[in-house]
């Protein structure tokens, strides 16, 4: 049986692997294929794509696909849609992912100040130290915190700073679900629903929000996923089913900045069989 993972983050955005550090993984992993899938970025992706060929003409089968994780705005949360499969030299969804890019950077400039204002002075540098053409994230921010000795963790770090809740938090300007959608298809993607249930919604607004990205475009939903338990996976799975929509999964894998998930398993029960793959592939 041949398994793979469709949502993987790289240092592209706030992962801990180089993505050519995340194909080896995925060699020593034995996956067959996965997608990279950074934070509003296909920056990764050639670099991905390159290691990738380099262990196939080792005799070492590895896939890798393009794909990002749009976040969009909804009823003041923010819910993120995959893309998979996309042409990440497309220009419209280029233009639009820089856009959001340089939102993001006013967002975390305004942070700063925050962190100013309370006394503790960090810097853009400091932030883009370990991957300096990364998308700034409140991780980044976090992992400062550690490395500074401010917060023991980054539970810590949300909890005391830059949680939605905390004094350094600014929120963000965000894109429709609608509009990223429509950028995902016009570059040739999936659109997929990602983890629908960590969103906290009541029943009925999920399956409300999901009949409203279905007539937006939406393609896909993550059924198979690492914080899944119980009867999670049959209750996304039937919703996939009520609205017609591809079941996708993936680990959503950072490497060791959330290390109980590993690549390809999650929390060491996932198994996303090739299938899924090819049934996205059908989609497309």
């Amino acid at each position: 049986m041949k398994y793979i993972d469709l949502h993987v983050h790289s240092t592209a955005s706030d992962g801990t692997l180089t993505p050519s550090e995340v194909v080896d993984h995925a060699v020593e992993r034995s996956l067959s294929a996965f997608a990279l899938t950074d934070h509003d970025t296909l920056r990764g992706v050639a670099e991905a794509k390159e290691r990738a060929a380099w262990h196939r003409a080792q005799g070492r089968p590895i896939e890798v696909y393009s794909g990002v994780e749009i976040s969009a705005g909804y009823k003041n949360k923010d819910i993120h849609i995959l893309g998979l499969l996309v042409d990440e030299t497309n220009e419209i969804l280029e233009r639009t992912l820089n856009s959001f890019l340089e939102n993001r950077n006013r967002r975390n400039e305004k942070m700063l100040e925050r962190f100013a204002e309370l006394g503790i002075t960090l810097t853009m540098e400091e932030l883009t130290a370990d991957a300096p053409d990364s998308v700034i994230t409140r991780a980044h921010f976090a992992r400062v915190l550690m490395k500074r000795g401010i917060v023991s963790s980054v539970q810590e770090a949300f909890e005391k700073y830059v949680g939605d809740n905390g004094p350094c938090y600014i929120p963000r300007e965000y894109m429709s679900p609608e509009q990223a959608i429509r950028s995902i298809r016009r570059a040739g993607g999936v659109p997929v629903l990602a983890h629908p249930l960590l969103y906290n919604l009541p029943h009925d607004e999920l399956y409300a929000l999901v009949e409203r990205l279905k007539k937006a475009g939406l393609q896909g939903i993550e059924v198979y996923y690492s914080s899944n338990r119980g009867q999670d996976e049959v209750n996304v799975k039937a919703l996939a089913n009520h609205f017609g929509l591809v079941a996708t999964g993936g680990s959503d894998f950072h490497g060791a900045v959330k290390p109980t998930i590993e690549l390809g398993t999650g929390k060491g029960n996932l198994k996303i069989p090739y299938s899924v793959l090819e049934n996205v592939m059908a989609a497309r």
